[in-house]
């Protein structure tokens, strides 16, 4: 099954949205830059337990020999560990640059995929306006007063202005 192609009655809606949320997911992985993809493989491995361990690990190795822990092993880099505060906070620097790539990368992702909840939300919003007003004329036609009825429903059927919730919404809305 394809989710490029229009839905059709032969499968059902929620697996015909699963493969098109599983598409657009891969399509996003897939059109990665290399440098992205390095940053996410970056940011995978150090953001694990095994990363965690090899570095107290490490550490803790280091700090032993340094401070003549380790029989037969001459310390290089005396206390306050002047070396390794250097390696770390270069180590710092740099997966700090990775992790800040990644999430600019899911960050447009995310955009993305807001404008498309957006857009999709319009249309349903445009269609059920569509349908209420084909309802309302249906129901004139037939004799049947529903807007005398239910006042609301006659707000219902109005097409909604999306720039004047936008403006309520800012006017309404506190501050951050």
């Amino acid at each position: 099954m394809t989710p490029s192609k229009q839905f059709t009655g032969s499968v059902h809606p929620t697996e015909f949205n699963i493969a098109a949320i599983a598409k657009l997911e891969a399509d996003a992985l897939i059109g990665r830059s290399l440098t992205e993809r390095a940053s996410d493989a970056i940011t995978k491995s150090v953001g694990s337990f095994a990363f965690l361990a090899l570095h107290l690990t490490f550490i803790g190795v280091w700090m032993s020999i340094n401070l003549g822990l380790v029989r037969g092993v001459k310390p290089f880099d005396p206390f306050p560990f002047g070396v390794l505060s250097v390696v770390v906070s270069s180590e710092a620097v740099f997966l700090t640059i990775f992790v800040l790539i990644s999430q600019n990368r899911m960050s447009r992702q995310a955009e993305k995929r807001a404008h498309l909840d957006l857009q999709v939300g319009m249309l349903a919003e445009q269609e059920l306006t569509t349908m209420l007003q084909m309802q309302q004329k249906i129901c004139q036609h037939l004799g049947v007063n529903v807007v005398d009825e239910r006042e609301d429903v006659k707000d219902f059927a109005k097409a909604t202005d999306v720039h004047e919730l936008s403006r309520e919404l800012d006017q309404k809305l506190p501050d951050h």
